[in-house]
């Protein structure tokens, strides 16, 4: 049988993400043990360490960095008449067809244009149904009696949350045009088709912003918002030449936008939207004063003149997946790196041994077929920030790195590993994504120094174990991906 191609090990395939995420407890498919449940992911103790600083990240991009954005966790179950101001009770639906013989079920807009029209199923050749509306909200009672009064929906978007506390916002904390409500939050759709691991999923995460600005600045405001967005995720040390535009065209936009563009990022299945910046303009404010009877017009006591002007502002909203950023992030951090022959601890990076009779980390050769899977994270958003491996379990040199990790967990993410050689160490912690090891071995009990790892570069150097935590802050600070 043929070895796997150099061509093929570099690469990242949504098998490999999938794999390398169970296997190191990033994601699990939900209720596994059952069968599994289709569209729905639990997120292990990596998974959830991951995802919570990635929203933190954005979190303290939107709110902490602009002093015009303020926050909001709006409830998930709200009233139904706001999901029909909305237009999602009448437009929120997936064109469905099912065919007959096999019972797939596909979006019509996602299978061949020739198989629709001659109505002829993509997998078996059979009969396809015809083309019918399928609202992707999901439908729940409320209260004791499940008849018509008592229905309500689970939200499928975060932003009509934000748009009914439109006023409260500006009248608790005297908010001036123009401003933003944050919000990240859970999202429900009952999604015709789930796949590409958490790519598409019926639950999930929004982290949405939406930007009141006055009518006649939305095309300035849209514009800025589309740099600031774009700007972000380099700051995220994503791969840029990853990520591309797309404009909606006149058939693709939503009924409420007036101009939308969407950051897409190369998925190993292709060009995929990331997040959609969008002028929403007056729309769901307008609906909402339509359907709720409450005035929702800003009144600008700021304007010049002898009126007081009163309008509803127009929208800019910024909408991101929590969940689809994940993916992302472990899509793009994916390394497959042939390790050239030499020691570990040289940019060749092969593996190392202990000394049988000294303890201390000697230079041998490896492979020179060896490979390393690496996620490269930015080491802000890395699970774990620093790993202490004690070079061997004897002698008080567990007890010495369990002291340095007492030392470094206040203002650190810590892993702790003395199980196996320092090389296989270092790889299950390159595989997590950790970008920083610490080893104590003999010479620290000596001189109060550590050897401190890169994960990029597997470059090693002395440290004093004093100046660790600041070295440590100081690199995450002037952190760039050079791979």
């Amino acid at each position: 049988m043929p070895t796997e191609s150099t061509e093929y090990r570099g690469k990242a395939t949504m098998e490999k993400i999938t794999s390398l995420a169970k296997r190191r407890g990033f994601v699990f498919q939900s209720s596994e043990i059952y069968g599994g449940q289709n569209g729905a992911w639990d997120y292990g103790p990596l998974g959830i360490e991951l995802k919570n600083r990635i929203a933190r990240a954005w979190w303290k991009e939107m709110t902490q960095l602009h002093d015009d954005i303020v926050g909001l966790d709006a409830s998930i179950l709200m009233h139904p008449r706001t999901w029909e101001a909305s237009g999602h009770v009448e437009n929120f639906t997936d064109p469905l067809v099912d065919c007959k013989k096999c019972k797939t079920r596909f979006r019509a807009d996602q299978i061949p244009p020739e198989n629709l029209a001659a109505k002829k199923c993509p997998d078996c050749g059979g009969e396809l149904t015809d083309t019918r509306k399928f609202n992707l909200m999901f439908k729940t009672h409320i209260g004791p009696t499940e008849d018509g009064a008592a229905v309500i929906y689970l939200r499928p978007e975060t932003a009509q949350g934000i748009y009914v506390n439109y006023k409260n916002i500006i009248q608790s904390n005297r908010m001036k045009i123009p401003f933003g409500i944050a919000q990240i939050g859970k999202a429900f759709r009952n999604e015709i088709v789930t796949k590409n691991f958490i790519f598409r999923t019926c639950e999930f995460e929004q982290m949405e912003m939406q930007y009141f600005v006055k009518p006649g600045t939305d095309v300035e405001w849209f514009e800025e918002w589309r740099g600031r967005r774009w700007a972000y995720y380099e700051k995220l040390g994503v791969k840029m030449d990853s990520l591309r535009w797309h404009r909606h065209g006149p058939d693709e936009l939503a009924h409420y936008a007036k101009d939308a563009y969407d950051i897409e990022y190369l998925f190993p299945m292709g060009w995929r939207e990331l997040e959609g910046v969008h002028n929403r303009s007056d729309y769901d404010l307008t609906r909402h004063t339509e359907y709720s009877g409450k005035d929702l017009q800003y009144i600008d006591q700021d304007s010049s003149g002898g009126s007081v002007p009163r309008y509803i502002p127009f929208i800019i909203e910024t909408s991101a997946g929590l969940t689809r950023t994940l993916l992302m992030i472990l899509c793009d951090a994916y390394d497959e790196e042939k390790v050239v022959s030499g020691p570990e601890g040289s940019i060749s990076g092969a593996e190392s041994s202990i000394s049988e009779t000294t303890g201390s980390i000697s230079e041998t050769k490896g492979s020179t077929d060896d490979w390393r899977t690496v996620l490269r994270f930015h080491p802000a958003i890395a699970p774990i920030t620093v790993a202490l491996l004690p070079l061997m379990k004897k002698d008080g040199l567990a007890e010495l790195a369990q002291d340095i990790r007492r030392e470094l967990k206040e203002d650190f993410t810590t892993d702790y590993d003395q199980g196996g050689a320092i090389g296989r160490r270092y790889r299950r912690q390159d595989e997590a994504g950790t970008p920083f090891c610490v080893t104590v071995d003999y010479q620290s009990k000596d001189d109060n120094t550590v050897t401190l790892r890169f994960r990029d570069s597997m470059e090693q150097v002395r440290v004093p174990r004093t100046q660790l935590a600041q070295r440590l802050r100081d690199e995450i600070k002037a952190y760039h991906r050079s791979k």
